[in-house]
Protein backbone atom coordinates (compact mmCIF):
# COMPACT_ATOMS: atom_id res chain seq x y z
CA UNK A 1 0.00 0.00 0.00
CA UNK A 2 2.58 2.42 1.03
CA UNK A 3 4.65 2.05 -2.06
CA UNK A 4 1.85 2.12 -4.35
CA UNK A 5 0.81 5.55 -2.58
CA UNK A 6 4.44 6.34 -3.52
CA UNK A 7 4.15 5.97 -6.90
CA UNK A 8 1.13 7.79 -7.00
CA UNK A 9 2.01 11.07 -5.76
CA UNK A 10 4.69 10.69 -7.88
CA UNK A 11 2.70 10.13 -11.04
CA UNK A 12 -0.08 12.92 -10.03
CA UNK A 13 2.99 15.50 -8.92
CA UNK A 14 4.62 15.20 -12.76
CA UNK A 15 1.64 15.35 -14.54
CA UNK A 16 -0.31 17.86 -12.95
CA UNK A 17 -3.29 15.94 -12.47
CA UNK A 18 -5.48 18.44 -10.30
CA UNK A 19 -5.65 20.47 -13.41
CA UNK A 20 -6.51 17.18 -15.48
CA UNK A 21 -8.68 15.12 -13.89
CA UNK A 22 -10.78 12.68 -16.14
CA UNK A 23 -8.85 13.57 -18.96
CA UNK A 24 -6.80 11.08 -21.07
CA UNK A 25 -2.84 12.55 -20.73
CA UNK A 26 -0.88 11.59 -23.68
CA UNK A 27 1.91 9.82 -21.46
CA UNK A 28 4.77 6.77 -23.19
CA UNK A 29 6.04 3.66 -21.00
CA UNK A 30 9.67 5.30 -21.13
CA UNK A 31 8.55 8.53 -19.72
CA UNK A 32 6.40 6.77 -16.29
CA UNK A 33 9.75 4.64 -16.32
CA UNK A 34 11.89 7.97 -15.76
CA UNK A 35 8.65 9.20 -13.51
CA UNK A 36 8.87 5.93 -11.37
CA UNK A 37 12.54 5.62 -11.37
CA UNK A 38 12.13 1.63 -12.82
CA UNK A 39 11.72 0.10 -15.60
CA UNK A 40 9.20 0.04 -18.27
CA UNK A 41 8.41 -3.92 -16.74
CA UNK A 42 7.60 -2.83 -13.44
CA UNK A 43 5.64 0.10 -15.29
CA UNK A 44 3.32 -2.10 -16.40
CA UNK A 45 2.88 -3.74 -13.31
CA UNK A 46 2.01 -0.62 -11.49
CA UNK A 47 -0.56 0.43 -13.99
CA UNK A 48 -2.18 -2.79 -13.97
CA UNK A 49 -2.54 -2.24 -9.89
CA UNK A 50 -3.49 1.41 -10.47
CA UNK A 51 -6.47 0.01 -12.77
CA UNK A 52 -7.83 -2.70 -10.59
CA UNK A 53 -8.19 -0.22 -7.86
CA UNK A 54 -9.84 2.29 -9.73
CA UNK A 55 -7.66 4.38 -9.39
CA UNK A 56 -6.52 4.89 -13.62
CA UNK A 57 -7.69 3.52 -17.07
CA UNK A 58 -5.10 3.18 -19.22
CA UNK A 59 -5.18 2.46 -22.76
CA UNK A 60 -2.05 1.71 -24.46
CA UNK A 61 -0.86 2.87 -27.39
CA UNK A 62 -1.52 0.57 -30.73
CA UNK A 63 1.67 0.46 -32.72
CA UNK A 64 4.60 2.13 -33.47
CA UNK A 65 4.42 5.91 -33.32
CA UNK A 66 0.92 5.89 -31.04
CA UNK A 67 1.40 6.69 -27.70
CA UNK A 68 -0.48 5.65 -24.57
CA UNK A 69 -3.12 7.31 -22.43
CA UNK A 70 -3.70 7.30 -18.90
CA UNK A 71 -6.61 8.82 -17.38
CA UNK A 72 -7.15 9.33 -13.66
CA UNK A 73 -10.76 8.19 -12.26
CA UNK A 74 -9.66 9.50 -8.42
CA UNK A 75 -8.28 13.19 -7.23
CA UNK A 76 -5.51 12.71 -4.78
CA UNK A 77 -7.44 13.68 -1.84
CA UNK A 78 -10.31 10.72 -2.12
CA UNK A 79 -6.98 8.58 -2.27
CA UNK A 80 -5.18 9.94 0.02
CA UNK A 81 -7.98 9.57 2.40
CA UNK A 82 -8.67 5.89 1.27
CA UNK A 83 -5.29 4.92 2.33
CA UNK A 84 -4.69 6.93 4.79
CA UNK A 85 -7.92 5.07 5.88
CA UNK A 86 -7.24 1.64 5.66
CA UNK A 87 -4.04 2.40 7.20
CA UNK A 88 -4.87 3.64 10.55
CA UNK A 89 -7.56 1.15 10.07
CA UNK A 90 -5.06 -1.46 10.67
CA UNK A 91 -3.47 0.53 13.59
CA UNK A 92 -0.62 1.44 11.46
CA UNK A 93 -0.51 5.06 12.80
CA UNK A 94 2.93 5.63 12.09
CA UNK A 95 3.01 4.61 8.61
CA UNK A 96 -0.18 7.12 8.32
CA UNK A 97 1.97 10.11 9.46
CA UNK A 98 4.56 8.68 6.93
CA UNK A 99 2.30 8.67 4.48
CA UNK A 100 1.07 12.44 4.74
CA UNK A 101 4.42 13.32 5.35
CA UNK A 102 4.88 12.79 1.76
CA UNK A 103 2.76 15.34 0.58
CA UNK A 104 5.44 18.17 0.69
CA UNK A 105 4.02 21.65 -0.31
CA UNK A 106 -0.06 20.47 -0.51
CA UNK A 107 -0.34 22.21 3.18
CA UNK A 108 -4.38 22.29 2.63
CA UNK A 109 -4.31 18.34 2.03
CA UNK A 110 -1.78 17.76 4.42
CA UNK A 111 -3.95 19.36 7.39
CA UNK A 112 -7.27 17.56 6.07
CA UNK A 113 -5.33 14.35 6.42
CA UNK A 114 -4.00 15.10 9.80
CA UNK A 115 -7.46 15.97 10.83
CA UNK A 116 -8.55 12.82 9.76
CA UNK A 117 -6.01 10.99 11.43
CA UNK A 118 -6.68 13.26 14.74
CA UNK A 119 -9.76 11.42 14.83
CA UNK A 120 -8.45 7.99 15.39
CA UNK A 121 -7.34 9.52 18.80
CA UNK A 122 -8.77 7.90 21.55
CA UNK A 123 -9.98 4.50 22.53
CA UNK A 124 -10.48 1.47 20.32
CA UNK A 125 -10.76 -2.11 21.46
CA UNK A 126 -10.25 -5.36 19.85
CA UNK A 127 -12.84 -7.56 21.88
CA UNK A 128 -14.10 -9.16 18.71
CA UNK A 129 -10.72 -10.25 18.00
CA UNK A 130 -8.75 -13.43 20.12
CA UNK A 131 -6.05 -10.73 20.90
CA UNK A 132 -8.82 -8.63 22.84
CA UNK A 133 -6.43 -5.64 23.21
CA UNK A 134 -7.42 -2.22 24.40
CA UNK A 135 -5.71 0.78 23.68
CA UNK A 136 -5.70 4.87 23.89
CA UNK A 137 -4.11 6.83 21.41
CA UNK A 138 -3.25 10.27 22.45
CA UNK A 139 -1.92 12.83 20.30
CA UNK A 140 1.28 15.28 21.26
CA UNK A 141 1.53 18.62 19.12
CA UNK A 142 5.18 18.36 19.20
CA UNK A 143 7.90 15.70 19.31
CA UNK A 144 8.83 13.86 22.19
CA UNK A 145 11.72 15.46 24.87
CA UNK A 146 14.85 12.71 25.78
CA UNK A 147 13.01 10.52 28.25
CA UNK A 148 16.30 11.26 30.50
CA UNK A 149 15.52 10.75 34.19
CA UNK A 150 18.40 12.56 34.99
CA UNK A 151 17.28 15.42 33.08
CA UNK A 152 13.77 15.43 32.88
CA UNK A 153 11.86 19.00 33.19
CA UNK A 154 8.98 18.73 30.76
CA UNK A 155 5.43 17.72 32.49
CA UNK A 156 4.17 15.47 29.66
CA UNK A 157 8.15 13.50 29.57
CA UNK A 158 8.10 13.04 33.48
CA UNK A 159 4.03 11.70 32.86
CA UNK A 160 5.35 9.12 30.41
CA UNK A 161 8.43 7.82 32.67
CA UNK A 162 6.52 7.72 35.13
CA UNK A 163 4.28 4.77 33.50
CA UNK A 164 7.22 3.05 32.91
CA UNK A 165 9.27 3.40 35.90
CA UNK A 166 8.65 3.15 39.74
CA UNK A 167 9.91 5.17 43.30
CA UNK A 168 11.50 3.92 46.39
CA UNK A 169 8.01 5.67 48.00
CA UNK A 170 4.98 7.91 46.53
CA UNK A 171 3.86 10.55 48.14
CA UNK A 172 -0.11 10.88 48.18
CA UNK A 173 -1.45 14.38 47.98
CA UNK A 174 -4.77 13.67 48.99
CA UNK A 175 -3.46 12.71 52.28
CA UNK A 176 -0.45 13.80 52.52
CA UNK A 177 1.15 10.66 53.36
CA UNK A 178 3.96 8.60 51.73
CA UNK A 179 3.00 5.35 50.57
CA UNK A 180 4.81 2.28 49.67
CA UNK A 181 6.76 1.68 46.15
CA UNK A 182 9.20 -0.50 45.72
CA UNK A 183 10.28 -0.43 49.31
CA UNK A 184 7.74 -1.67 51.24
CA UNK A 185 8.77 -0.10 54.26
CA UNK A 186 11.38 2.24 55.62
CA UNK A 187 12.67 3.84 58.66
CA UNK A 188 14.51 7.14 59.63
CA UNK A 189 16.58 7.95 63.13
CA UNK A 190 15.63 10.42 65.52
CA UNK A 191 17.73 12.97 63.71
CA UNK A 192 16.80 11.93 60.41
CA UNK A 193 20.24 11.82 59.09
CA UNK A 194 19.65 8.15 58.43
CA UNK A 195 16.99 6.22 56.51
CA UNK A 196 16.86 2.72 55.77
CA UNK A 197 14.04 1.01 53.04
CA UNK A 198 13.20 -2.32 52.77
CA UNK A 199 12.79 -3.74 49.06
CA UNK A 200 10.04 -6.13 47.52
CA UNK A 201 11.52 -8.72 46.83
CA UNK A 202 10.49 -10.87 43.38
CA UNK A 203 9.53 -7.15 41.65
CA UNK A 204 10.74 -7.60 38.25
CA UNK A 205 12.28 -5.39 35.41
CA UNK A 206 11.04 -4.86 32.29
CA UNK A 207 14.06 -6.99 30.74
CA UNK A 208 13.28 -9.43 32.81
CA UNK A 209 15.73 -9.16 36.08
CA UNK A 210 14.62 -8.94 39.66
CA UNK A 211 15.57 -5.56 41.72
CA UNK A 212 17.89 -5.96 44.26
CA UNK A 213 19.49 -2.88 46.08
CA UNK A 214 22.57 -1.86 43.63
CA UNK A 215 20.23 -1.03 41.00
CA UNK A 216 19.14 1.49 43.48
CA UNK A 217 22.31 2.33 44.61
CA UNK A 218 23.54 2.68 40.76
CA UNK A 219 20.24 4.96 40.26
CA UNK A 220 21.49 7.32 42.65
CA UNK A 221 25.39 7.79 41.35
CA UNK A 222 23.84 7.97 38.00
CA UNK A 223 22.44 11.63 38.82
CA UNK A 224 25.98 11.98 40.36
CA UNK A 225 28.18 10.97 37.30
CA UNK A 226 25.45 12.76 34.79
CA UNK A 227 25.72 16.20 36.45
CA UNK A 228 22.01 16.08 37.06
CA UNK A 229 20.75 19.48 36.98
CA UNK A 230 18.45 18.06 40.07
CA UNK A 231 21.53 16.69 41.65
CA UNK A 232 20.83 19.38 44.52
CA UNK A 233 18.04 17.99 45.74
CA UNK A 234 20.27 14.76 46.65
CA UNK A 235 23.65 16.65 48.22
CA UNK A 236 23.22 15.89 51.54
CA UNK A 237 23.75 12.21 50.76
CA UNK A 238 26.77 11.10 52.49
CA UNK A 239 27.01 7.77 51.88
CA UNK A 240 24.48 4.82 50.19
CA UNK A 241 25.16 1.26 52.02
CA UNK A 242 24.00 -2.08 50.77
CA UNK A 243 22.29 -4.15 54.01
CA UNK A 244 21.76 -7.10 51.67
CA UNK A 245 20.04 -7.47 48.18
CA UNK A 246 16.74 -6.08 49.51
CA UNK A 247 18.01 -3.79 51.87
CA UNK A 248 19.58 -0.04 51.34
CA UNK A 249 20.94 2.70 53.67
CA UNK A 250 21.15 6.61 53.24
CA UNK A 251 23.39 8.52 55.41
CA UNK A 252 23.00 11.88 55.11
CA UNK A 253 25.85 15.02 56.48
CA UNK A 254 23.03 16.89 58.48
CA UNK A 255 19.37 16.30 59.35
CA UNK A 256 17.05 16.23 56.34
CA UNK A 257 13.55 15.37 57.03
CA UNK A 258 12.16 16.25 53.80
CA UNK A 259 14.43 13.36 52.01
CA UNK A 260 11.52 11.11 51.41
CA UNK A 261 10.27 13.71 48.42
CA UNK A 262 13.52 13.59 47.31
CA UNK A 263 13.15 10.05 46.41
CA UNK A 264 9.86 9.99 45.42
CA UNK A 265 10.67 12.08 42.40
CA UNK A 266 11.25 11.22 38.96
CA UNK A 267 14.40 11.48 39.23
CA UNK A 268 15.00 8.73 41.65
CA UNK A 269 12.95 6.38 39.38
CA UNK A 270 14.85 3.49 40.01
CA UNK A 271 16.98 1.65 36.58
CA UNK A 272 18.38 -1.36 36.20
CA UNK A 273 21.87 -0.55 36.52
CA UNK A 274 22.63 -3.84 33.42
CA UNK A 275 21.21 -1.31 31.21
CA UNK A 276 21.62 1.59 29.45
CA UNK A 277 18.94 3.58 29.56
CA UNK A 278 19.89 6.01 26.57
CA UNK A 279 19.55 2.82 24.66
CA UNK A 280 15.98 2.42 25.95
CA UNK A 281 14.34 2.93 29.06
CA UNK A 282 13.86 0.02 30.89
CA UNK A 283 11.84 0.55 34.64
CA UNK A 284 9.60 -1.74 36.69
CA UNK A 285 6.34 0.15 36.01
CA UNK A 286 2.93 -0.61 34.93
CA UNK A 287 3.97 -0.23 31.17
CA UNK A 288 6.98 -1.05 28.95
CA UNK A 289 8.60 0.73 26.79
CA UNK A 290 7.64 -0.90 23.27
CA UNK A 291 8.14 1.25 20.51
CA UNK A 292 9.73 4.66 20.37
CA UNK A 293 10.76 6.15 17.37
CA UNK A 294 10.65 10.36 16.05
CA UNK A 295 6.69 10.11 15.05
CA UNK A 296 6.08 9.41 18.81
CA UNK A 297 5.89 6.09 21.35
CA UNK A 298 4.40 3.00 22.21
CA UNK A 299 3.90 1.92 25.72
CA UNK A 300 2.60 -2.07 26.70
CA UNK A 301 0.88 -3.35 29.61
CA UNK A 302 3.67 -5.21 31.83
CA UNK A 303 2.10 -8.22 32.73
CA UNK A 304 4.78 -8.94 35.17
CA UNK A 305 4.26 -5.64 37.16
CA UNK A 306 4.53 -5.80 41.13
CA UNK A 307 1.17 -3.93 41.43
CA UNK A 308 -2.18 -4.06 39.75
CA UNK A 309 -1.70 -4.92 36.17
CA UNK A 310 -3.06 -1.90 33.80
CA UNK A 311 -6.63 -2.50 31.93
CA UNK A 312 -5.43 -0.85 29.37
CA UNK A 313 -3.20 -3.17 27.17
CA UNK A 314 -1.74 -0.16 24.92
CA UNK A 315 -0.62 3.37 25.12
CA UNK A 316 0.28 5.40 21.92
CA UNK A 317 1.34 8.87 21.87
CA UNK A 318 0.97 10.16 18.34
CA UNK A 319 3.50 13.60 17.31
CA UNK A 320 0.54 14.97 15.05
CA UNK A 321 2.15 18.59 14.27
CA UNK A 322 -0.15 21.82 14.27
CA UNK A 323 -3.01 19.40 15.91
CA UNK A 324 -2.46 19.99 19.55
CA UNK A 325 -5.15 21.83 21.36
CA UNK A 326 -3.99 21.42 24.76
CA UNK A 327 -7.16 19.22 25.52
CA UNK A 328 -6.13 15.24 26.32
CA UNK A 329 -8.51 13.68 24.60
CA UNK A 330 -9.47 10.35 25.86
CA UNK A 331 -12.15 9.36 23.70
CA UNK A 332 -13.99 6.37 22.03
CA UNK A 333 -13.98 6.02 18.16
CA UNK A 334 -17.03 6.92 16.21
CA UNK A 335 -18.32 9.81 18.06
CA UNK A 336 -17.63 13.23 16.23
CA UNK A 337 -17.24 16.22 17.98
CA UNK A 338 -20.84 17.62 18.92
CA UNK A 339 -22.81 15.14 16.93
CA UNK A 340 -26.40 13.84 18.69
CA UNK A 341 -25.35 10.38 19.81
CA UNK A 342 -22.35 12.10 21.97
CA UNK A 343 -24.97 14.38 23.69
CA UNK A 344 -24.61 12.83 26.99
CA UNK A 345 -22.22 10.59 26.57
CA UNK A 346 -19.08 13.02 26.93
CA UNK A 347 -17.79 15.80 29.27
CA UNK A 348 -14.89 18.29 29.29
CA UNK A 349 -13.41 17.99 32.98
CA UNK A 350 -11.57 20.79 34.15
CA UNK A 351 -8.42 20.05 35.95
CA UNK A 352 -7.32 22.65 38.03
CA UNK A 353 -3.49 23.07 37.75
CA UNK A 354 -0.64 24.17 40.24
CA UNK A 355 1.65 26.62 38.68
CA UNK A 356 0.98 29.49 36.17
CA UNK A 357 2.06 31.23 33.06
CA UNK A 358 4.65 33.48 33.66
CA UNK A 359 6.77 36.45 31.52
CA UNK A 360 10.88 35.83 32.85
CA UNK A 361 13.74 38.69 32.26
CA UNK A 362 16.55 37.58 30.33
CA UNK A 363 19.18 39.55 32.73
CA UNK A 364 22.47 37.66 30.39
CA UNK A 365 21.35 40.53 27.99
CA UNK A 366 22.29 44.13 28.52
CA UNK A 367 19.21 46.41 28.54
CA UNK A 368 16.55 48.45 30.14
CA UNK A 369 14.96 45.51 32.10
CA UNK A 370 17.85 45.75 34.08
CA UNK A 371 15.86 48.69 35.81
CA UNK A 372 13.43 47.67 38.41
CA UNK A 373 11.06 50.69 37.46
CA UNK A 374 10.72 49.98 33.62
CA UNK A 375 10.52 45.78 35.09
CA UNK A 376 7.73 47.31 37.68
CA UNK A 377 5.69 48.87 34.22
CA UNK A 378 5.85 46.30 32.38
CA UNK A 379 4.04 44.27 35.38
CA UNK A 380 1.72 46.64 35.27
CA UNK A 381 1.44 46.17 31.67
CA UNK A 382 1.23 42.71 31.89
CA UNK A 383 -1.88 42.95 34.14
CA UNK A 384 -3.51 38.84 35.30
CA UNK A 385 -7.00 40.45 35.61
CA UNK A 386 -7.21 42.45 32.52
CA UNK A 387 -5.54 39.30 30.14
CA UNK A 388 -8.10 36.82 31.74
CA UNK A 389 -10.75 39.37 30.88
CA UNK A 390 -9.90 40.14 27.55
CA UNK A 391 -8.49 36.35 26.77
CA UNK A 392 -10.71 34.20 28.83
CA UNK A 393 -9.74 30.67 27.59
CA UNK A 394 -8.41 27.81 30.22
CA UNK A 395 -6.92 30.83 32.03
CA UNK A 396 -8.40 30.80 35.16
CA UNK A 397 -7.80 32.81 37.60
CA UNK A 398 -4.84 35.72 37.84
CA UNK A 399 -1.51 35.12 39.73
CA UNK A 400 0.53 37.10 42.11
CA UNK A 401 1.64 33.20 43.22
CA UNK A 402 2.65 29.68 41.15
CA UNK A 403 -0.06 28.50 43.99
CA UNK A 404 -3.78 29.71 43.62
CA UNK A 405 -4.05 29.84 47.32
CA UNK A 406 -1.48 32.51 47.54
CA UNK A 407 -2.74 34.56 44.58
CA UNK A 408 -6.17 34.29 45.70
CA UNK A 409 -5.44 36.50 48.94
CA UNK A 410 -3.81 39.28 46.54
CA UNK A 411 -5.79 42.05 45.67
CA UNK A 412 -5.67 44.15 42.46
CA UNK A 413 -5.46 47.18 41.29
CA UNK A 414 -5.52 47.80 37.20
CA UNK A 415 -3.16 51.29 36.27
CA UNK A 416 -4.20 53.17 33.29
CA UNK A 417 -2.81 53.66 30.34
CA UNK A 418 -1.64 56.87 31.08
CA UNK A 419 -0.27 55.80 33.99
CA UNK A 420 1.83 53.19 32.60
CA UNK A 421 3.28 55.59 30.13
CA UNK A 422 4.74 58.08 33.13
CA UNK A 423 5.55 54.63 34.71
CA UNK A 424 7.66 54.20 31.57
CA UNK A 425 9.04 57.73 30.97
CA UNK A 426 10.01 57.43 34.88
CA UNK A 427 12.25 54.20 34.56
CA UNK A 428 14.25 56.03 31.64
CA UNK A 429 12.69 54.34 28.61
CA UNK A 430 13.90 56.21 25.51
CA UNK A 431 11.60 54.29 22.89
CA UNK A 432 14.28 50.83 22.75
CA UNK A 433 12.53 47.54 21.14
CA UNK A 434 12.71 44.14 23.46
CA UNK A 435 12.01 41.14 21.89
CA UNK A 436 9.79 38.47 23.84
CA UNK A 437 10.08 34.85 22.68
CA UNK A 438 7.14 32.09 22.87
CA UNK A 439 7.24 28.17 21.86
CA UNK A 440 5.43 28.25 18.89
CA UNK A 441 4.37 24.93 19.13
CA UNK A 442 1.98 26.08 22.49
CA UNK A 443 -1.27 27.87 21.17
CA UNK A 444 -2.18 30.10 24.56
CA UNK A 445 1.73 31.91 24.85
CA UNK A 446 1.17 33.17 21.02
CA UNK A 447 -2.15 34.77 22.02
CA UNK A 448 -0.79 36.42 25.36
CA UNK A 449 2.71 37.37 23.39
CA UNK A 450 0.23 38.86 20.78
CA UNK A 451 -2.54 40.15 23.75
CA UNK A 452 0.51 41.89 25.50
CA UNK A 453 2.07 43.40 22.43
CA UNK A 454 -1.25 44.87 21.63
CA UNK A 455 -1.33 46.56 25.50
CA UNK A 456 2.53 47.71 24.55
CA UNK A 457 2.09 49.87 21.34
CA UNK A 458 -1.29 51.44 22.70
CA UNK A 459 1.44 52.04 26.03
CA UNK A 460 4.24 53.54 23.82
CA UNK A 461 6.56 50.47 24.16
CA UNK A 462 7.97 48.65 21.41
CA UNK A 463 7.79 44.95 21.88
CA UNK A 464 8.91 42.49 19.09
CA UNK A 465 7.76 38.35 18.99
CA UNK A 466 10.08 35.68 18.70
CA UNK A 467 8.96 32.08 18.41
CA UNK A 468 11.43 28.98 19.41
CA UNK A 469 10.96 25.32 17.98
CA UNK A 470 10.36 22.42 20.48
CA UNK A 471 12.17 23.13 23.61
CA UNK A 472 14.85 24.72 22.29
CA UNK A 473 15.74 27.78 24.08
CA UNK A 474 19.65 27.60 23.38
CA UNK A 475 18.62 29.12 19.76
CA UNK A 476 16.97 32.22 21.10
CA UNK A 477 18.80 33.40 24.11
CA UNK A 478 21.47 35.60 22.85
CA UNK A 479 18.01 37.21 20.69
CA UNK A 480 15.26 37.60 23.78
CA UNK A 481 15.26 40.04 26.59
CA UNK A 482 12.00 38.19 27.85
CA UNK A 483 10.38 35.18 27.62
CA UNK A 484 6.85 33.56 28.18
CA UNK A 485 6.53 29.98 30.04
CA UNK A 486 4.61 27.89 32.12
CA UNK A 487 5.59 26.07 35.08
CA UNK A 488 2.96 22.93 35.95
CA UNK A 489 4.16 21.73 39.75
CA UNK A 490 3.34 18.29 40.70
CA UNK A 491 0.69 17.40 43.38
CA UNK A 492 3.28 17.20 45.96
CA UNK A 493 3.35 20.76 45.72
CA UNK A 494 6.36 21.77 48.16
CA UNK A 495 8.35 19.61 46.16
CA UNK A 496 7.21 20.85 42.83
CA UNK A 497 8.32 24.14 44.30
CA UNK A 498 11.58 24.11 45.61
CA UNK A 499 12.22 21.65 42.33
CA UNK A 500 11.50 24.86 40.82
CA UNK A 501 14.07 26.83 42.69
CA UNK A 502 17.02 24.29 42.48
CA UNK A 503 16.84 22.40 39.83
CA UNK A 504 19.17 24.11 37.31
CA UNK A 505 17.61 23.33 34.29
CA UNK A 506 14.58 25.59 34.02
CA UNK A 507 14.17 29.46 33.06
CA UNK A 508 15.24 30.49 36.54
CA UNK A 509 18.75 29.52 36.39
CA UNK A 510 19.01 30.37 32.99
CA UNK A 511 17.81 33.70 32.76
CA UNK A 512 18.78 34.95 36.05
CA UNK A 513 22.39 36.09 37.23
CA UNK A 514 24.49 33.98 39.98
CA UNK A 515 23.82 36.89 42.73
CA UNK A 516 20.02 36.80 41.99
CA UNK A 517 19.98 32.98 42.40
CA UNK A 518 22.02 33.67 45.57
CA UNK A 519 19.68 35.67 47.22
CA UNK A 520 17.20 33.19 46.37
CA UNK A 521 19.26 30.20 47.86
CA UNK A 522 19.92 32.29 50.94
CA UNK A 523 15.87 32.83 51.57
CA UNK A 524 15.49 28.75 51.70
CA UNK A 525 18.64 28.19 53.30
CA UNK A 526 17.66 25.50 56.25
CA UNK A 527 14.45 23.82 54.24
CA UNK A 528 14.74 20.58 54.41
CA UNK A 529 15.51 20.53 57.83
CA UNK A 530 12.35 22.46 58.74
CA UNK A 531 8.79 21.25 59.43
CA UNK A 532 6.25 21.74 57.14
CA UNK A 533 5.14 25.18 58.16
CA UNK A 534 8.36 26.34 58.38
CA UNK A 535 9.08 25.11 54.75
CA UNK A 536 6.04 26.91 53.42
CA UNK A 537 7.28 30.13 55.18
CA UNK A 538 10.48 29.92 52.95
CA UNK A 539 8.77 29.18 50.26
CA UNK A 540 6.80 32.21 50.15
CA UNK A 541 9.74 34.74 51.11
CA UNK A 542 11.28 33.35 48.03
CA UNK A 543 8.53 33.78 46.00
CA UNK A 544 8.10 37.54 47.17
CA UNK A 545 11.44 38.12 46.24
CA UNK A 546 10.49 37.18 43.18
CA UNK A 547 7.19 39.16 42.93
CA UNK A 548 8.93 42.61 44.54
CA UNK A 549 12.15 42.68 42.07
CA UNK A 550 9.51 41.95 39.02
CA UNK A 551 12.29 39.05 38.00
CA UNK A 552 9.26 37.22 36.89
CA UNK A 553 5.93 38.50 36.19
CA UNK A 554 3.63 36.19 37.34
CA UNK A 555 0.54 35.90 34.56
CA UNK A 556 -2.23 33.22 35.08
CA UNK A 557 -3.40 30.01 36.62
CA UNK A 558 -4.16 27.56 34.41
CA UNK A 559 -7.39 24.98 33.72
CA UNK A 560 -5.96 22.12 31.89
CA UNK A 561 -8.83 19.90 30.13
CA UNK A 562 -9.70 16.37 29.04
CA UNK A 563 -12.65 15.29 26.80
CA UNK A 564 -13.96 11.99 28.28
CA UNK A 565 -16.49 9.79 27.24
CA UNK A 566 -18.76 8.57 30.19
CA UNK A 567 -17.99 5.10 29.14
CA UNK A 568 -14.35 5.32 30.76
CA UNK A 569 -14.08 3.97 33.92
CA UNK A 570 -10.99 4.26 36.63
CA UNK A 571 -10.39 8.18 36.53
CA UNK A 572 -7.99 9.10 38.92
CA UNK A 573 -5.83 12.29 38.32
CA UNK A 574 -2.34 12.14 38.66
CA UNK A 575 0.91 14.33 38.80
CA UNK A 576 0.28 17.42 36.22
CA UNK A 577 -3.22 16.98 36.07
CA UNK A 578 -2.88 13.92 33.68
CA UNK A 579 -5.09 11.05 33.70
CA UNK A 580 -3.65 8.22 35.67
CA UNK A 581 -3.46 6.01 32.49
CA UNK A 582 -2.89 2.98 34.40
CA UNK A 583 -6.28 3.01 35.96
CA UNK A 584 -8.07 3.75 32.79
CA UNK A 585 -10.76 1.58 31.64
CA UNK A 586 -13.81 1.05 29.30
CA UNK A 587 -16.83 -0.27 29.85
CA UNK A 588 -18.99 -1.56 26.82
CA UNK A 589 -22.73 -1.52 26.94
CA UNK A 590 -25.21 -3.84 29.19
CA UNK A 591 -25.48 -6.60 26.16
CA UNK A 592 -29.40 -7.18 25.26
CA UNK A 593 -30.59 -11.31 25.84
CA UNK A 594 -30.51 -12.76 22.81
CA UNK A 595 -33.57 -14.89 21.76
CA UNK A 596 -32.99 -18.74 21.62
CA UNK A 597 -35.52 -18.91 18.19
Amino acid sequence: MEQQMNHYIRLAAALNVSQRMQEPIAVSIEQLAEILCCTPRNVKFILRRFEESGTIRWQPGRGRGHTSEMTFLRGIDEVMEQALQELTGKGKIKQGIELIGQLGGNSALQERLLALLNKQMGYHSEAETTTGLDTLRISLSRRLEPLDTCRVYTAFEAFIIDQICSTLVTFDAGCKQFQPGLAHMWEANEECTSYIFYLRKGVRFHHGRVLTSRDVKETYLRLLDRKSPAFGHFRDIEQVELLGEHRIRFDLSQPNVFFLHALSSIYMSVLPYDSDPEAGLIGTGPYRLSELSEDGIVLAAFDDYYGYRPLLDRVEVWYLPEMGSGVRQYELPGLSAGSPEEEGCSNNIDYPALGCRYIMFNFHRQGVHHDLKFRRALQALYHPPALIKDLRGKRSLPASSFMPWESQVRSWHEPSLPEIREMLLESGYQGEELTLAYASFKVEEGEDSQWLQRRAEAAGFRLRLLTYDSFQLESVMDRADMFIAEEVLEDDWEWGMINYFVNQSNLLHTLLLPEQLEQLYAALAGFTSLPAEGRSSLLKQAEEILYRECWLLYGCHMKKQAQLNQSLFGLHTGSFGFLDISRLWIKSGFPERTSDS
